[in-house]
């Protein structure tokens, strides 16, 4: 499974650290702590290449040195941050989300008598849709 590897620069401040990525432009994140600006960052750099794979956005090459943004307050860290992207794919593509679905009362009535799990139902419907 490839991983990828992106310097990240925390900033810090009087409520916390900021965090960017020089390499991906508006990729950001914040903790209250170090460990916690650790944690966010790699869910934003996971999150952040998953909508850039998505929108079918050219990922760049992580750089071997990057240099803080001109303005970086001073006592600043830099640190790797790695994340699986297959990882992070796998997991959002198969998260559970909320749809609505409009269906005629005396239709949703029967299937409740009979213990219908809806959820269920429209999956297996839909998935039987697809492959048709």
């Amino acid at each position: 499974m490839k991983k990828v590897s992106y310097i990240a620069i925390f900033e810090p401040g009087s409520d916390g650290y900021s965090v960017y990525f020089p390499d991906l432009p508006g990729c950001t994140s914040y903790g209250k702590n170090f460990e916690e600006a650790q944690r966010e960052a790699k869910e934003a750099l996971g999150l952040h290449l998953y909508g850039m794979e998505k929108s079918g956005e050219e990922i760049p090459a992580p750089s071997d040195k990057v240099e803080p943004f001109p303005g970086t307050a001073e006592g600043y860290l830099v640190s790797i941050v790695t994340v699986f992207p297959e990882l992070v794919r796998i997991e959002l593509d198969n998260r559970r989300i909320r749809t609505n679905v409009t269906i005629p009362a005396w239709l949703k009535g029967a299937a409740e008598k009979k213990g219908a799990n809806f959820s269920q139902l429209l999956e297996a419907a839909l998935l039987e849709f697809i492959e048709a």
